[in-house]
């Protein structure tokens, strides 16, 4: 039986009812979580009778400036000593009782550096969200180590805060996450986890219930912040391309809703990815841009008074 301590670390703004029910999901898992660290942004938009309902909760607050996404989570993995730390983001829901076990399951193995949860789509999701899903997060799990580069590219070093584990020793000695990063703070970790001859593992038995439906706009300034932090750690994001798997995605997604007669979705679908593509190419080039143009385009507004 493995009996290492997992702590969770959630950062949360402006966290809804969905919220509870996380943490009564958390409660209920097959392996015991031993404490859930919340770092909730603004003070005002916490309901504090969760601590009460969820002992087993810690709560931090902090500013709306102050977040990061690599620094914020950073400082929380100061506050566990935890020997498992389990990231997630407040709107994924754990499908299952199972979650933890799964997830910390592949950590058993001394090469096991982290490992990331499957994502499945809500209710409300869209058909080409959902079939992004099932593109990014498949059904069948993997392994995945610096001898994969000319297997997977980028896909390599690819880990998901909305629900990863941590080995809290390796994390230590790597460095942990980036300091200050607009967006991709665990890739740019999963980067030194491959580079350092550790493994990644992806655990499909480990599901959580995420998604989103964005609007265009959303998309465009999604991904470009997604383009400013490749810009900005360009040794992580040159080692292997990115934009050839978002190429396959829309040549498998055309396709697929070429095969299912869903070929009215194709405009859309068309107009969205130009949008992706624009807020990836602009973010990539963001120090040519007006200052005032950089913040307009970012999703992360605050990260640009810093």
């Amino acid at each position: 039986m493995d009996n290492r301590t997992i702590d969770v670390i959630i950062p949360t703004y402006r966290p809804g009812k969905e919220f509870r029910l996380l943490l009564e999901r958390l409660k209920q898992q097959s392996v015991p979580v031993r404490r859930v660290v919340i770092i909730n942004t603004e003070k005002k938009f916490w309901d504090s009778r969760w601590e009460q309902e969820f002992p087993f909760t810690e709560v931090h607050h902090i500013k709306k400036e102050e977040f990061d996404h690599g620094g914020t989570r950073r400082k929380a993995a100061e506050l566990t000593d935890a020997e498992i730390m389990v990231f997630m983001t407040q709107d994924a829901l754990p499908a299952d009782r199972d979650l933890i076990r799964n997830l910390t399951s592949p950590l058993k193995e001394p090469a096991t550096a982290a490992a990331y949860a499957r994502q499945l789509p809500n209710a409300s999701c869209s058909l080409v969200e959902r079939y992004t899903r099932s593109f990014n997060y498949p059904d069948k799990s993997s392994v995945k180590s610096r001898e994969d580069l000319p297997v997977y590219g980028i896909k390599t070093f690819f880990c998901s805060n909305v629900c990863a584990a941590y080995r809290k020793d390796v994390y230590e000695s790597l460095g942990g996450f980036a300091e200050h990063t607009i967006f991709n703070e665990d890739m740019i970790y999963a980067f030194a986890v491959i580079q350092h001859g550790y493994w990644i593992a992806y655990a499909a038995d480990a599901k959580v219930i995420h998604s989103h439906n964005y609007t265009c706009m959303q998309q465009f300034r999604r991904n470009f912040d997604l383009g400013v932090s490749q810009a900005e750690y360009p040794e992580v994001f040159q080692t292997a391309s990115s934009e050839s798997e978002g190429i396959r995605l829309v040549k498998k997604t055309f396709r697929y809703l070429c095969v299912n007669g869903r070929r009215r979705l194709i405009p859309g679908f068309v107009l969205q990815s130009g949008f992706k593509y624009a807020g990836y190419l602009a973010g990539k080039n963001y120090r040519r841009l007006p200052a005032r143009m950089v913040r307009w385009c970012s999703m992360n507004k605050d990260y640009w008074r810093k």
